[in-house]
């Protein structure tokens, strides 16, 4: 199995705050990432694709295609934008980084898949919202 990796940066504001709950139970929960005037940070985000090479090419996805793909389905939508209020495909989302996450790989698997070798497909999203802070999602591997 080889694995591809396409790593992109974007800027964006959110807020943690869940709606079903108080607000005296979102800043006890959230802390600074339920600031109601919103915070940002500056992401990057690795997809990675999973398969075997075309013997044709010795591509498993042709990078530039896949970075076509994550221009269009999350850094054109999301890039300097509020995840909360601007990004119809994070309606009714808590834009954490796990969240972030699952609901990136979902906006992604069909053009990836689609764009991929043979049964190559897409095999992880993994996001940073700090260096230090990240999510993986890889539901292959749950």
């Amino acid at each position: 199995m080889i694995f591809v990796t396409r790593k992109v940066h974007f800027n964006a504001s959110h807020r943690l705050h869940n709606p079903d709950k108080s607000d005296e139970w979102n800043r006890k929960t959230f802390g600074k990432c339920n600031n109601p005037n919103w915070h940002g940070h500056n992401y990057t985000i690795e997809v990675t694709v999973a398969g075997q090479p075309n013997p044709e090419t010795g591509y498993v996805i042709d990078l530039s295609d896949l970075k076509a793909i994550i221009s269009e389905k999350i850094l054109d939508p999301c890039d300097h934008k509020n995840l909360n209020l601007e990004v119809p495909f994070l309606n009714d989302v808590i834009p954490s980084t796990e969240n972030l996450c699952r609901v990136f790989f979902k906006e992604l698997e069909h053009s990836v898949n689609q764009a991929a070798y043979g049964n190559s497909r897409l095999h992880s999203v993994k996001l940073y919202e700090t260096e230090r802070n990240f999510a993986e999602y890889c539901p292959d591997r749950t």
